[in-house]
């Protein structure tokens, strides 16, 4: 199929609605409208509008019988979406006259767009990279508040800006040692321990984006919070308090939990992925036995484990398994109930066990105490306390992975430079670095992964 021929999709949802839009973009877009549109006002010539007006007038059919009464809008490449010309068809909304109108489009000439082909195709023109693409991605899926802003400043092209500042200064500093290497008699060698400070200050930066690296995918895909403890600590409670409805059955009964319960929730900006699972206990039967694997397979992919315990128990066998199951992990521990006169277990024990490596934090998941801290200590497990308002978050897992390669080629070149090595060894390392910032803009990112990440769209975006 090629790039520049006529694409056309529906814009909106499928179903009743007070609008649904029709968009086609491709050099034949205002030719194939005007081929279908009898306009109201007469002695009007769809080819001959101003770009990016609104006309009024009626779809008909090969035999002139009215489709849909539309309001139709033209915009002129260049100064549109995709850089080409662009139709939209605002029909009045509904199964039916959408299909209609959209049936018509393909029997014209238009080939259906594929999913996320009109974005695609702003980025091939060069109107947007690739993060203000995926930022498209990330606001129409936003959860929270703050995974739309992170996707307007990538919309904005921010995220990008600084990446490009660092490649622009890595093509100086490569630029310098190649003039180095190819007329040595001609240019003034650059001493070891200037350019270890500029490779210093780029590696600088490069750590501040990796700080925030994490925290931008939180925001966009929700941190995955397991909740874990062994039966009838309080896990089904604790969701149900964080929820502010009663989504888990809450028994005295050990075991009543034998699956795992996933909800979304957002506490303090961030958005969890709250899984309540199986109380973790040894002798169960095989029903129980099963939501017990399933418990410790969700652990194994948690972003962040809570761990809860009852404060009005001894600590046991099935709690010291719990710690010896988070070791590694992202983690906070609950100690519950402290609504009850009867509190025995040993903090102590926990956190000489734990060497203090996660936050106690002491609740009542019945009467809600302690939620506050819980946000707290979520946010500073997260980091979230330590990146500025002004920080330009990274979203992305395949940002993080180029990120991670850029440090790895900067302390490359850093070591190379230090050990005197010939200029080729640190050219090599600084043409990596370069080629791995333009693998998150898109400027030098295989035509096979690019596929894949606008496959992720919907059609008609």
């Amino acid at each position: 199929m090629e790039e520049n021929d006529l694409i056309a999709a529906l814009g909106t949802a499928l179903g009743e609605a007070a609008i649904s839009i029709i968009r086609l973009s491709g050099p034949e877009a205002v030719d194939l409208g005007a081929s279908i549109f009898k306009p109201r006002k007469k002695n009007l010539d769809l080819l001959d509008v101003d770009s990016h007006t609104v006309n009024l007038g009626y779809i008909c059919d090969n035999d002139g019988q009215m489709l849909d009464e539309v309001l139709l809008c033209v915009m002129r490449a260049p100064r549109t979406y995709t850089r080409e010309d662009v139709v939209e068809i605002y029909c009045h909304g509904g199964v039916l006259p959408a299909k209609r109108v959209l049936d018509l489009v393909l029997e014209k000439g238009a080939r259906l767009a594929d999913p996320g082909e009109f974005t695609k195709r702003a980025f091939l023109s060069g109107r947007i990279d690739l993060t203000q693409a995926e930022g498209v991605l990330d606001l129409i899926r936003a959860h929270n508040s703050k995974g739309a802003d992170l996707a307007c400043q990538q919309l904005t092209g921010k995220a990008a800006q600084g990446i490009r500042i660092l490649r622009d200064e890595l093509k100086g500093l490569l630029a310098q040692i190649e003039a180095e290497m190819d007329f040595p008699e001609d240019v003034d060698s650059v001493p070891k321990e200037e350019r270890l400070e500029q490779i210093d200050g780029l590696l600088e930066r490069v750590e501040i984006y990796l700080q925030g690296a994490s925290l931008g995918r939180v925001y966009r895909e929700g941190l995955k919070t397991v909740l874990v403890g062994k039966p009838n600590v309080g896990k089904s409670t604790l969701l149900n308090m964080l929820l502010g409805e009663e989504r888990a059955l809450v028994t005295e009964i050990p075991g009543t939990t034998r699956d795992v319960i996933e909800e979304m929730i957002v506490i303090s900006g961030i958005p969890l992925r709250i899984v309540d699972t199986a109380g973790i206990r040894e002798s169960v039967g095989l029903v129980e036995a099963l939501g017990i694997d399933r418990a410790r397979e969700e652990l194994e992919q948690s972003d962040l484990v809570v761990a809860i315990f009852d404060v009005s128990s001894e600590v046991t066998a099935e709690d010291m398994l719990i710690l010896d199951l988070i070791k590694g992990k992202n983690g906070i521990i609950l100690l519950n109930k402290i609504d009850l006169d009867k509190q025995v277990i040993d903090t102590k024990k926990i956190r000489d066990y734990t060497q203090g490596r996660f936050p106690i934090i002491e609740i009542s998941s019945k009467l809600g105490w302690g939620r506050r801290e819980l946000a707290d200590a979520i946010l500073n497990v997260v980091g979230a306390g330590q990146i500025s308002s002004e920080s330009v978050l990274l979203t992305r897992k395949r940002h993080q992975i180029s990120m991670e390669k850029v440090k790895d080629r900067l302390d490359s070149a850093a070591s190379a430079i230090a050990g005197e090595l010939p200029l080729e060894f640190i050219a090599v390392d600084l043409w990596d670095t370069w080629s791995a910032l333009g693998e998150i803009t898109g400027d030098t990112l295989s035509e096979e992964i690019i596929e894949t990440i606008f496959s992720d769209f919907c059609v008609g975006k």
